[in-house]
């Protein structure tokens, strides 16, 4: 059983094409098992991550897909539970969604992706970037 995490944020095209990658892995639906990890900064609605279109449109992928999968929601630095997640998990692979910034906005405002990637002590698949 290959075990993914995949970090799922509000914007549903890095949804779309994180479940992507994961159908494209190698080996059947029925060799793959995702968590997908939402953090919520703010949350005054008190949602839970399965009412997060994004979550729900990954959701439905992996359903259509035939692979397992599980939704972990958190609250916090979205980077820290992702790469948390993947080692409570033990996953193989961690997948997250890039964008585009430039070197300025990635140094005031930091970023998910160049955090996981730095702080996870596994492999991590960055998708195509939207603009």
């Amino acid at each position: 059983m290959y075990h993914v995490v995949v970090g799922v944020d509000e914007e549903e095209e890095h949804a779309r094409r994180c479940v992507e990658e994961v159908v494209n892995l190698p080996g059947e639906s029925s060799e793959k098992r995702v968590t997908l990890v939402h953090s919520f900064v703010d949350n005054p609605s008190g949602a839970s991550a399965t009412q997060v279109h994004s979550v729900r449109e990954a959701s439905e992928m992996l359903e259509a897909a035939g692979i397992e999968y599980e939704v972990e929601e958190s609250s916090g630095d979205p980077a820290d539970v992702i790469v948390s997640t993947a080692d409570d998990v033990d996953a193989d692979l961690v997948i997250v969604g890039g964008r585009k910034r430039s070197p300025a906005g990635k140094a005031l405002f930091g970023s998910v992706t160049q955090s996981v990637i730095l702080g996870a002590a596994r492999p991590v698949m960055v998708t195509g970037v939207a603009n």
